[in-house]
């Protein structure tokens, strides 16, 4: 890898919407570090993906929860080694479940992994981004996270968190040149989505006005926006692709 070589970050890269996320900026030019913590598999395929379209693309096996091993890797992998142009906090984990019948150790995982693997990731990237006084960090949120979900008060309460954590991080690196943004995602086709009970899924439908599904790529066309030089003049922001699916 080359110092100059315009590199973007994405966490939990292997599969659904951030599998979309690094094809999308596999396609506009970046060399694509994404990582994963368990199928090595699915995110080597990401990577052959990407060569087959004449992009570039390297996994890495990363436990965004794990703030040493988040220091180490940027300080192997990413500082001195490549460009870091963007970073995607897309990394998350689920354990649902009512609140009265919730775990501890489900309510801390979820929001270990998705806010606080998000925060450490953020940490090191504004490091590096304001030292070079550019860059775009952009953290995949929900739509949940803006109007609740019943059996999902960890899941929703770290992704509510990761739009506080954005419109913080803006405006201390904003001086820097660097914008931190959000993307709250709606009711999308991934494998997530797919374990839904049918009832459920068609439930969720009435509620969107284009009366469909989104997309993965409809995530990734958000996020390379946000990455691009298009988006120069926007930070803090959450911008939401969820088809009008709002209760």
């Amino acid at each position: 890898m080359s110092t100059t070589e315009r590199a973007a970050l994405v966490t939990g890269g292997s599969r659904g919407i951030g599998r979309a996320v690094c094809r999308a900026l596999a396609r506009d030019g970046f060399l694509v570090l994404l990582t994963y913590v368990s199928r090595p598999e699915q995110a080597e395929e990401v990577c052959r993906e990407i060569a087959a379209a004449g992009g570039r693309a390297r996994a890495f096996r990363l436990d965004s929860a794990d703030r040493g091993a988040v220091a180490a890797f940027f300080k192997d992998q990413i500082k001195d080694q490549v460009q870091l142009e963007v970073l995607v906090n897309n990394a998350g984990v689920t354990r649902d479940g009512l609140i009265m019948r919730m775990k501890d150790e489900d309510w801390d995982l979820v929001l270990r992994v998705n806010l606080g693997g998000a925060f450490a990731c953020l940490r090191e990237a504004a490091r590096i981004m304001a030292k070079q006084r550019r860059g775009r960090i952009i953290n995949i949120s929900s739509v949940v996270g803006q109007m609740g979900n019943a059996g999902q008060a960890n899941y929703v309460s770290a992704k509510a968190g990761l739009i506080g954590l954005t419109k913080s991080a803006a405006r201390e690196l904003a001086a820097r040149g660097v914008t931190v943004n959000a993307v709250a995602p709606g009711f999308i086709q991934t494998d997530m989505t797919a374990a839904l009970p049918e009832k459920i899924r068609d439930q969720m439908l009435e509620t969107i006005p284009l009366g469909r599904p989104g997309t993965p790529e409809d995530v990734a066309e958000a996020v390379c926006f946000l990455a691009g030089d298009r988006a120069g003049y926007i930070t803090g922001q959450v911008l939401a692709v969820n088809g009008g699916m709002y209760m």
